[in-house]
């Protein structure tokens, strides 16, 4: 999935990648279909996010997430799946979640660019 991503950029993705957890997209599809409680949290930019984006997710800007992550989701202990365009911005912020004391935080490999792909819905 990925873009003309920037070898730099790929390199600190791929660096934080052994220090998260990450699924697929299948493995959010299921997680919905048995109906289990996570907060799903679009990182993308707002415009990304207000053009389109995965049903019941909520928006937290990977600029903005660590600010505002403690008001949006206060249980450090509860499930967050995240995800991005590809699933390398949602890599980095699970990092930062994960260092601010988020326990349970998944990166969507994939990420909205493969949810699509598996023909998921969108609004």
């Amino acid at each position: 999935m990925a873009k003309n991503h920037s070898r730099r950029f790929l390199d600190i993705v791929n660096s934080v990648r052994p220090q998260i957890r990450e699924c697929r997209v299948h493995d959010v599809v299921d997680r919905r279909a048995r109906a289990e409680a996570f907060h799903l949290v679009d990182v993308r930019e707002e415009s990304e996010f207000s053009a389109s984006h995965i049903p019941q997710a909520i928006h937290l800007g990977k600029g903005v997430i660590e600010r505002d992550i403690e008001s949006a989701i206060p249980d450090t202990d509860a499930p967050i799946v995240l995800y991005c365009g590809g699933g390398f911005r949602s890599a980095l912020a699970a990092l930062n979640l994960q260092q601010m004391g988020y326990a349970n935080v998944i990166s969507m490999d994939g990420g909205f660019s493969g949810w699509k792909a598996a023909g998921q819905p969108v609004v």
